[in-house]
Parts: C-alpha cells; structure tokens; sequence
C-alpha cells in the first residue's frame, strides 16, 4: 500500500512537504517515486531516490525527496512553489528491473495560488 498526504493550497513562493507512507514493498526491491497530475495532463515523473536523488527538471533545484527507513515513509519537500506545480501528487512503486510503476496510492492535492 501507498498513501500520499500532506498535500493543500499555498500561495505562489511557499512550501509543503508531502509524505508517503508505503507498506508491503522493500526498500531494496522497489523503486518507489513522486508523479503528479495536473488537469488536462498526461501524468509526469517527479522524483525518485535509490543510491542517489532523482528529478525532473521542471522541479530541480526547488524539490528535494527524502526517506525515513524506520517509518517507511518517502517525503518530498517543496520549495518555491508555483502555480504550474498545482497537481494530484502521487507516489507508486515498482520492481526493481521492469519499467512500469505497478503499485499506485491515492493523491494527495497540491494547489498553488498565484
């Protein structure tokens, strides 16, 4: 299981960090990664962690993912948002090897006001 949260409304320039609580999935086994959605967009790849950290350039420099191994939970921290970040952030999971994200949780709303 996957469940994003943290999500809100933020004026342009502010910060939220989400978390991920994940259940069922090693860590060793599994990449497991930040995608959002915006409306009436295809759903984008954010950010990943393995041995190093991983973004997309719309996000690079504003963004940073973390982990806390003891609670299972994957975090992202954002910085200086803006309005195009408004999104349904989600976090899924895959097997390490395959290319597809088969493991899904429900988002959690990020809205940033301009």
């Amino acid at each position: 299981q996957l469940q994003a949260c943290g999500g809100g409304l933020v004026q342009a320039g502010g910060s939220l960090r989400l978390s991920c609580a994940y259940s069922g999935f090693t860590f060793d086994d599994y990449v497991i990664a930040w995608f959002r959605q915006a409306p009436g967009k295809e759903r984008e790849w954010v950010s990943c962690i393995r041995s190093g950290t991983y973004y997309a350039d719309s996000v690079k420099g504003r963004f940073t993912i973390s982990r806390d191994c003891a609670k299972n939970t994957l975090y992202l921290q954002m910085y200086s948002l803006r309005p195009e970040d408004t999104a349904v952030f989600l976090c899924a999971a895959r097997l390490m090897g395959r290319s597809s994200y088969e493991f899904w949780g429900q988002g959690t709303q990020v809205t940033v006001s301009s």
